[in-house]
């Protein structure tokens, strides 16, 4: 047989083979038996030695041909089989994947609860920017031009060309004011939302978070009434059964003022961590509408009287779910965050 005819004998034998490789191991094979020094292939050359001088063009054309056809079967093989191994087979049999439901911030929840006890009581809500000036942060409420908090160790003054008063909101009393300037009594308003304080960041404080005030004005309001909203609503939120106190206190925005404690609802006022085992947990901060202020928002003292009320929003969160670190809150870990799906 003439080194042509084996060419050609082989040509055929590679390309049968090329149809039969199912495998990795098939390429392998494939691979050993043509493509090495000591394979089919390499063997058809060193016969081109004894080859006639004029038959050379043609026996060398022929090889090339089937080294072609061998390589490319051996690269198309290869490249198949590489990316098999890739990919994971799939098992279209598998139930499908449910979709995780998200869960709402508890800080979100709680001025939503917030929001709904107290608007079933006639309370409207008001909201107003968080970039506020002196007069509406202060001066109206009966600051002082000393008083400390309108230090820059206490407040966040904000560099506006040409003026010295821009600041951002360290209560939403600020709003209280806007609503006293815009409406006319009776007025029965809360203001949830963001307040920024100059404060070191702990376990305890943080330098951004949410209070909720009230304000009521009508003419004849009384303690009497602040008293009743109070437990009214802390007995809706916390524990239909809680006692409360009222200890005296100072605030320039109200007069008189007073803090209001309730009875523990985590321990029925018999002493717990929540409480530092006295019993007691404080709940608000509050006081009827100091005449000054009355009257800086255009509302005449002498015929109306009102009250005001605030809490800070992360400090009841913190109550009711026990966390002992208020930046838990604000880390966005979803083992923190999805223990609290409604």
């Amino acid at each position: 047989m003439t080194l042509i005819e084996q060419l050609q004998q082989l040509h055929q034998v590679i390309a049968a083979e090329a149809e039969q490789i199912t495998s990795a191991d098939d390429a392998e094979a494939f691979r050993l038996r043509h493509l090495v020094k000591k394979g089919t292939i390499q063997a058809c050359v060193e016969q081109m030695r004894s080859v006639a001088k004029e038959d050379k063009p043609v026996v060398g054309k022929l090889l090339n041909q089937v080294r072609d056809l061998a390589e490319q079967a051996l690269e198309r093989a290869r490249d198949q089989f590489s990316r098999s191994a890739s990919v994971e087979p799939l098992d279209v049999t598998l139930p499908g994947r449910g979709v995780s439901a998200g869960a709402i911030h508890p800080i979100t929840q709680t001025v939503d609860r917030l929001v709904e006890i107290f608007t079933s009581m006639g309370f409207d809500v008001a909201e107003g920017p968080d970039v506020e000036d002196d007069a509406h942060n202060f001066e109206h409420l009966n600051f002082a031009p000393d008083h400390p908090a309108r230090d820059m160790q206490d407040t966040f003054f904000v560099d506006v060309p040409g003026r010295d008063d821009v600041l951002l909101r360290t209560h939403t009393s600020s709003v209280q004011v806007r609503v006293m300037q815009n409406m006319k009594p009776p007025i029965r308003c809360i203001m949830p939302g963001r307040v920024y304080r100059n404060e070191a960041v702990s376990a305890r404080s943080l330098a951004e978070f949410h209070q909720i005030e009230g304000l009521y004005i009508d003419r004849g309001v009384s303690m009497a009434d602040l008293k009743g909203t109070i437990m009214a609503f802390a007995r809706r939120f916390y524990d239909a059964h809680a006692e409360f106190r009222f200890r005296t206190s100072y605030f320039p925005f109200t007069e008189p003022s007073c803090e209001i404690d309730m009875s523990c609802f985590l321990c029925k006022g018999n002493g717990c961590r929540i409480c530092k085992h006295s019993g007691w947990l404080e709940i608000c901060g509050a006081g009827m509408v100091h005449p000054n202020v009355l009257r800086a928002c255009g509302i005449d003292p002498d015929e109306y009287s009102g009250f005001a009320f605030g809490f800070g929003v992360e400090r009841v969160v913190l109550m009711l779910t026990g966390i002992d670190d208020i930046r838990l809150l604000y880390e966005n870990d979803v083992r923190v965050i999805g223990q609290f799906t409604p």
